[in-house]
This record gives structure tokens, C-alpha cells and sequence, in this order.
């Protein structure tokens, strides 16, 4: 009984009512420990406990929404009495108390002080309280408790619960609304920071919590409201601006075409929110949220599977991650050039691995649709695709790091070392790729060496820029007229086969020879003197194009990436100047951030 009283103080936030239980429940226990007036004290706790019941499950509009704040300490002390002191010092004493203290705190329920208390609590129960309004205030406790249960137990979740609160009503017309975290990826030595900015966590509606069984029981619907407290220390918190949160509705993440954007979406005062209406008495009760679809390690090992059954295809393994996962290769084709496409470096850009199933469904025909571009691709080219070279970071929701805490994107040649702890200079060089660091570069690096390469691409997304973009290696000691030409065939001929992609929006270029050879597409330019580029696609709707840009268009730019490379294949390793007799549609256009 006194348990049940503390979770009606706790749950429906009323000191009156938790008040009056506590006395019934004192009245019952010192009571019954002399045999005197147990039946009394129990009908009356009875009759409290109902009141209660009834006043917590009671509908009360918008305006006149019971507190979920905590009682202040000041306020419990203040309305204490005679009987909840007894009743504090027949808890702590507990079973090993003395008869004659037993008999004490019996005799003060029966004191003129604990009679009267005990009067005031029968005219309670008569009477109908009104409700005050006071602040709404964060509760904080486990998700377990709250209304929404929020978990990311699941392959690339990431977010973390913080607390909750029953709304005013009138914000947004919400009822309740739920803070969450994003957990950072583990501290990169490099660029001596803890990134964090993709996020993919559930809610569900948790039908255990008294309020969902109290104040919402007549509703068939709540409408929930999610708040990203940390979002402002994000890696590119600007970029939040314009951002749209996916949602589904579906009880598995990874149902790709299910996810849609939610338009509600918005960033202010250093905080993400939006808004999902949980459905009571369906089965919508329970919805994913991401920065962008995942895509599942096991949806990856199910490709690599329908890949290595495939006639044309020969699956195999570069080495381990620093979580021992394979780091898996597609080679496809015979062609003399040697094309390498690598995806995921960053594990939070899921749109990459979207474009990797694009491009093999079409390059091995998986989907059992065969087309001539596809088949004249892999008599031009040797394919070799990493679909995912980063499955640990992936798996484990990172944003830019795989397990060692290693932003891949740095690690593809020795650079300075991070200024020391007191912010002076080192002349020691950082090691990269290494083994224990970042052997998911070294042994793809390894393979490069001994293959060569002709044509690069590393596909990426980016959070900022609305739109799909290539970043050339502009800032390269090799960069000339021949890259030049190069990359502007490639993405003239890339904007024609597919319209999401563009070439006058990008990263703005590297000056001359002050590129960062660190940076993959970089170092690859640099090591095989070969078009090399980074392919980045928006985590936002594509600007100007119709809306719905997502996991389905991602594949789609990565099957059109064949007609582009067919184009350009015949100038890759050109040494004349062939970029004369180009057409002026294939001029390579100078890019710019701005838009």
C-alpha cells in the first residue's frame, strides 16, 4: 500500500491526493499492527485510493493539464503533519521496530492532531479539488518510465533518452513532448574532437506509464513532440537549418521506401524538434526517426551475397576492420581501366550505401533488368566496389569514425601531429593508415597499389549543401588542362543521365597544390596521377528538384554513374590534348558553395 501510494505522489504530480493516501495508508498500518480498526483504515484507504484514481484519469483541457513537475522538497516539508512523520518513522525503522514503537505510532493515529487529519482526509474525499496550473517541468528518469520509450538498441541507432514533460497544450497542440540526445562517436586523435550529428533511434508508446493509463486513457491518439536538446554542439549544427527528420511507422527500420519526411521540422534556439502522432488503440504506436534511412549490416551481407551468386562477379575480402568485420570487394568486369568506387567512409552517410546497391543492381543485373550501358561498362572496365568500407562505424551509428575513433576520410597519408595538451606545436608526424588505427584504408590502399587505377570515386553525404555534387581534386600538384577536362566530361555527361545531379553548386575548390593529400580522393589523384573525386549527396531535399530525394534516388544516381564513366573512359589515359575536340555541353564549370 505504500508503495502504491509513493507512485501516485510520483505519478499524477497531485500533493493533495498523495497527501490524503499516505494518511489512509499510515491509518492502516498503525492500525492494524495493534488488530484495531484494520477494516476501518482499509475502507478508507479504499475510498482515498479511488478518489484519486479518479482524479488522476479525469479529462481536463488543454489549459487545465495536470503538472508533471516534481514536488519541491520546500513544498513536501511545508504541508508535512503528525501522521506523515509517523509514517516516515515506521519506514525507517521497518520490520525491526519495538512493539512499544509500534504501539507509539498507533496511539498518535488515535491523537486528537492524527483525528483531525484523519477528518480533513474524509472531507477531501467528498469534495472535488481543482487543478492548479503550474510550469511544466522535465522529468527526469529512466525512458522506462516515461510515456514514450525511446531505444537504440539496433544496428546503427543512435539516440539517447533525456527526460519528458506532459505539455501545456499550447505549444504546437502537443501533449507530450520528449527530449533526446545524440551519442558522439568516439574521440578522433586527429582532429581532437567527438563528432556527432546522424541519429536513428524508436519511440513507442509505453502503455505501462500511468499517464498513458491516466489523463490520455480516452484519447486515441497522442501528439508527440521530439526535441534534439544537444543538437547545437552538433559537428555542422547550421546545417540543421533547412534539415527535414525521416519517420516510419513500419516495426523494422530498414523497409526503405516506408520513410518520409516529416515537414514540421525545425531547428531553433540550439535545438531540433518535430513532431508524430503516436497512435493509442493501433498499430501505429511506435515510429522510427532518422537523419537518413539506415541501411542495415545485414542488408549489406545479403547484397554481397546476391553479388557473389551473380555470373560476372567475384566477391572477396580486403581484410578486417578494427572490429574484425570483412571489408568486402565486388570485382565485376574484364575492361583494361581499373575503376575503383568506394562508399561509407563516413559510416552516418547512409545515402552512400543506397548508391552502391543502385550501381551493382544495374552492373550485375540483380534486379533481372539488362541494359546495353551496363553491359559495355564492364567491357570497358575492371570494377573494383567496396560497398561499405566502414562496417563497424556503421553498425554502431558513428557519424565520421569507425572503431578506433579514426575519421577515415584523414587517414590516407601521414600528416602533422595535433597540437600537445597545452597547445603548442609537435614537429612528430601522425602515422596513417595504419594497422591498429585505421586498417580499413591500409589494406584498401594495399589492393590499389597493386591493381592501379584509372578512374576513383568516394561516395559520400553531405549535411549542408542541398544537392548532389562531385569535389574534384582541384588543389593537386596534378591537376591540369587533362583532370580539368576530365571531370567536366564526367559531370556534363552525369547530368545528363540522371538531374539530380548538378555542377555548379560544391565545395569551393582548393587553391593550387594547398589540397590535403590526407583526404581520399585526394591522395588517389596525387598517387596514380588519375581522375579522382568525391561524390557527395545531400542529407536535405534536393534544391530544385522535385521533392522526394531519398534511399530510392540514391540508387538510382548510382546506376546512372555507368552512362558517365562509359563517357569519359576513352580519355582517362589520353595524352593528347583530347579536351579540344570536346563539345562546349562537356566544359568544366568552376563551382562554388554559394546558391
Amino acid at each position: 500500500l505504500i508503495i502504491n501510494c509513493i507512485c501516485y505522489e510520483e505519478d499524477s504530480r497531485c500533493l493533495a491526493m498523495s497527501k490524503l493516501m499516505f494518511t489512509a495508508a499510515l491509518l492502516l498500518v498503525s492500525s492494524s499492527t495493534r488488530g484495531r480498526g484494520g477494516t476501518a483504515a482499509f475502507q478508507l484507504y479504499r475510498r482515498s485510493s479511488s478518489t484519486a484514481s479518479a482524479f488522476v484519469n479525469a479529462r481536463t483541457t488543454h489549459h487545465q493539464r495536470l503538472s508533471p513537475g516534481i514536488i519541491p522538497k520546500s513544498t513536501a516539508s511545508s504541508t508535512s503533519s503528525p501522521l506523515s512523520a509517523s509514517l516516515r518513522d515506521l519506514l525507517e525503522g521497518g520490520s525491526t521496530r519495538s512493539s512499544s514503537s509500534m504501539t507509539k505510532a498507533a496511539d498518535e493515529a488515535k491523537s486528537p492532531p492524527a483525528q483531525a487529519a484523519a477528518a480533513a482526509v474524509e472531507n477531501v474525499v467528498e469534495t472535488t479539488l481543482p487543478i492548479k496550473e503550474t510550469p511544466t517541468q522535465p522529468v527526469k528518469k529512466s525512458t522506462s518510465n516515461s510515456i514514450i520509450s525511446i531505444s537504440d538498441s539496433f544496428d546503427s541507432g543512435n539516440g539517447e533518452f533525456v527526460s519528458f514533460n506532459i505539455a501545456d497544450g499550447e505549444e504546437d497542440y502537443t501533449d507530450v513532448i520528449v527530449h533526446v540526445k545524440i551519442k558522439p562517436d568516439p574521440f578522433t586523435l586527429l582532429e581532437q574532437k567527438s563528432h556527432f550529428q546522424s541519429f536513428s533511434f524508436r519511440a513507442s508508446i509505453n502503455f505501462n506509464s500511468p499517464a498513458i493509463r491516466g489523463i490520455f486513457s480516452d484519447k486515441k491518439s497522442i501528439k508527440v513532440k521530439y526535441v534534439v536538446d544537444n543538437a547545437h554542439q552538433a559537428s555542422y549544427a547550421d546545417a540543421w537549418n533547412g534539415a527535414t527528420v525521416f519517420a516510419t511507422e513500419k516495426s523494422t527500420p530498414y523497409d526503405a521506401e516506408s520513410w518520409h519526411r516529416t515537414s514540421d521540422t525545425n531547428y531553433e534556439k540550439g535545438v531540433l524538434s518535430w513532431t508524430h502522432v503516436h497512435d493509442l488503440d493501433g498499430e501505429s504506436s511506435s515510429a522510427y526517426f532518422a537523419y537518413f534511412p539506415p541501411y542495415s549490416y545485414e542488408r549489406h551481407l545479403g547484397l554481397i551475397a546476391q553479388c557473389a551468386e551473380s555470373e560476372g562477379a567475384r566477391v572477396f575480402s580486403l581484410g578486417h576492420t578494427v572490429s574484425g568485420r570483412e571489408i568486402d570487394c565486388v570485382k565485376v568486369g574484364t575492361g583494361p581501366r581499373k575503376c575503383w568506387i568506394i562508399h561509407r567512409q563516413h559510416p552516418g552517410e547512409s545515402m552512400a550505401s543506397f548508391y552502391a546497391e543502385g550501381l551493382l543492381n544495374r552492373l550485375l543485373a540483380l534486379d533481372d533488368k539488362w541494359d546495353n550501358v551496363s553491359e559495355k561498362a564492364r567491357e570497358l572496365f575492371t570494377f573494383y566496389i567496396v560497398p561499405n568500407i566502414n562496417p563497424d562505424g556503421s553498425a554502431n551509428g558513428y557519424l565520421r569514425t569507425n572503431a578506433a575513433g579514426s575519421n577515415l576520410n584523414r587517414e590516407w597519408c601521414p600528416s602533422p601531429s595535433p597540437p600537445a595538451a597545452d597547445g603548442s606545436s609537435t614537429s612528430e608526424m601522425y602515422e596513417a593508415p595504419t594497422l591498429h588505427r585505421s586498417p580499413e584504408v591500409y589494406y584498401l590502399l594495399k589492393h590499389m597499389d597493386e591493381t592501379g587505377c584509372d578512374a576513383f570515386l568516394d561516395i559520400h553525404g553531405d549535411e549542408a549543401l542541398p544537392f548532389n555534387f562531385l569535389a574534384g581534386s582541384q588543389g593537386m600538384s596534378v591537376w591540369g588542362k587533362r583532370l580539368e577536362a576530365l571531370h567536366g566530361a564526367f559531370l556534363a555527361s552525369y547530368e545528363r543521365a540522371n538531374q539530380d545531379m548538378q555542377a555548379k553548386v560544391s565545395y569551393d575548390p582548393d587553391k593550387p597544390n594547398e589540397g590535403m593529400k590526407n583526404i581520399c580522393s585526394n591522395q588517389i589523384a596525387d598517387r596514380f596521377d588519375c581522375f579522382s573525386a568525391t561524390l557527395e549527396m545531400p542529407f536535405k531535399e534536393c534544391w530544385g528538384r522535385p521533392a522526394g530525394w531519398g534511399p530510392e534516388r540514391a540508387g538510382q544516381l548510382g546506376a546512372s554513374v555507368l552512362d558517365a564513366l562509359c563517357y569519359v573512359q576513352p580519355y582517362l589515359r589520353d595524352k593528347g590534348d583530347f579536351w579540344e575536340g570536346l563539345p562546349d555541353k562537356d566544359a568544366y564549370v568552376a563551382p562554388s558553395s554559394e546558391y
